[in-house]
């Protein structure tokens, strides 16, 4: 029986991006597939910005963007003919590449943190004590038990562990059933866009591809006798016409479900992916959500075993992802009621669109929260919004010009060392120097969980950075600052006797609210 610091089941992007997060901050993993090897096939495309952020983390932007398609835009063709198209820039672009590329440059990036996949590995049963979590597993050297301090269930949406632990996994299935083909597609049509066809006589996706690719998605009737024939009559009669595969390198048929789970974390067990939830594909959220789940849990997670932070700070987990997942089901769900919504409903849909794109709304509201840079999380890391020092007045809001807790700060991350992007970042402006007073002796008092560095805004104030680029909290005054002391105590580790303070830090950015 091994012991082991942290095991992940499942070799997913999602379980895969835990991996590497934790490896890159020190921690070593085990990760375990059922499969003979790495998946293949494109499925999950859609990679949004805060996922490129982890990509940039993992040192594989670079390539991916080689592989990848960049769409300059979201194409809506409506029903009443209109276009509506919504200019994606360097913020909001999303990286259009398959999954199987995904998860090629995400094991790479685990083997070259010295970690590595042990497929054909079956985990049948799992056992969670207070110390340790026990799991029955058979491999290539038949049956054994490895024991764990932590376990990570990355195991899609028919997860074991999930399902050992009896933790339930409410919700139903999304009533639409989905084509999808790909292969080279001729005709005119812009092939640096992503199209949305919204005609009267359904809907059709059509979105551009590596390598001179199309993957065309439509819903169909269940019972539709599907060849290449039945595709070519989909988009011709919803599409602009005249587009033709050459050929299909995929054909087949899905459908969705909306799920989530009780909890995503119980004891020493996380869920992450598809364990913890599932929802329309729809927007091409599902895959981004569980890259995200990866990234919440790993500095955490780290920090805990590391020393830096106590282990209250694990229960922040499934309520923050939860939120997550429940707003990325609501807006998926919307988005997938409109695509198969009657005549009168699509009616409707057509003309609230053309309001919103003349008012902004899409452009300053739909775009970004695609993108995936409106997740709001619930203020649980550092106490609710109306105890002292949380940096928000009595209803909830920010103190003018600050961000809140639980949103991203724009400009908040740049790229450094494993050891500084597992620490919380304390960013102090303007000229009260009683705030910086506070905010020195905060670096000092928790130099092994927190830094203290300079912001270039001319507003007295103070805005505390987490290492996945949301906002832990925010205020204005010394005495707010004094608060989160009071709060930091329980969850961060103070600086153990005899070692040196902390040091403050230049840091050239100006943060704001999303």
């Amino acid at each position: 029986m091994d012991n082991n610091r942290v095991v992940i089941v499942g070799a997913g992007p999602s379980g895969l991006v835990a991996g590497c997060e934790l490896m890159r901050l020190g921690v070593p993993v085990r990760v375990l597939d059922t499969a003979g090897g790495p998946a293949s096939g494109s499925r999950a495309i859609i990679l949004w910005p805060p996922t490129l952020e982890v990509f940039a983390e993992l040192g594989v932007l670079a390539e991916a963007e080689k592989l990848g398609v960049r769409p300059r835009a979201l194409a809506y063709h409506m029903g009443n003919g209109r276009l509506l198209r919504l200019p994606l820039d360097s913020r909001n672009a999303p990286l259009l590449l398959s999954q199987q590329e995904t998860g090629r440059l995400l094991d790479d990036a685990l083997a070259r943190l010295n970690g590595r996949v042990e497929y054909s590995v079956r985990v049948t049963d799992v056992r969670a004590g207070s110390e340790s979590v026990a799991l029955d597993v058979t491999g290539p050297a038949g049956q054994d038990t490895i024991e764990a301090e932590w376990l990570i269930g990355a195991d899609g949406v028919g997860s074991t562990v999930r399902q050992r632990l009896g933790i339930e996994f409410p919700g139903d299935l999304v009533p639409a059933t989905f084509v999808l083909a790909e292969g080279p597609l001729s005709g005119d049509f812009s092939r640096d866009e992503v199209h949305y066809f919204l005609g009267s006589k359904g809907v059709m996706l059509l979105a551009p591809l590596p390598g001179g690719m199309v993957r065309m998605s439509a819903p169909i009737k269940p019972d539709m006798t599907l060849d290449a024939d039945a595709v070519q009559r989909l988009m011709d009669e919803r599409g602009p016409g005249g587009l033709r595969f050459a050929s299909l390198s995929t054909l087949g048929t899905f459908t969705s479900q909306e799920r989530i789970a009780a909890t995503m974390r119980q004891g020493r067990v996380f869920l992450v992916g598809d364990a913890a939830h599932v929802h329309s594909v729809v927007g091409g959220q599902g895959l981004n959500l569980g890259l995200q789940d990866g990234r919440n849990l790993a500095w955490k997670l780290a920090g805990v075993i590391q020393g830096r932070f106590a282990p209250a700070v694990l229960d922040s987990y499934s309520p923050e992802r939860r939120a997550a997942a429940e707003q990325v089901v609501r807006a998926t769900g919307r988005m997938a009621r409109q695509a198969v919504a009657g005549p009168v409903a699509s009616r409707v849909r057509d003309t609230a669109w053309a309001l919103m794109r003349v008012t902004g709304v899409l452009d300053r509201v739909y775009t970004p929260m695609l993108a995936g840079w409106r997740t709001r999380y619930p203020d649980v890391l550092f106490g609710a919004p109306d105890q002292p020092g949380s940096g928000q007045n009595g209803r909830g809001k920010a103190a003018r010009g600050r961000p809140r807790p639980g949103t991203r700060a724009a400009g908040s991350l740049t790229a450094g060392p494993a050891e500084a992007m597992s620490l919380l970042r304390l960013l102090t402006s303007g000229s009260d120097a009683g705030l910086e007073r506070a905010a020195q002796s905060l670096a000092e008092q928790f130099a092994n969980a927190l830094t203290h560095e300079r912001s270039t805004s001319r507003q007295s104030g103070f805005v505390l950075l987490r290492p996945d680029g949301f906002v832990a909290a925010s205020g204005s005054r010394a005495s707010e600052l004094a608060g989160l002391g009071a709060r930091l105590a329980g969850l961060a580790a103070a600086r153990p006797t005899g070692t040196p303070p902390g040091a403050s830090h230049p840091a050239a950015m100006t943060l704001r609210e999303e």
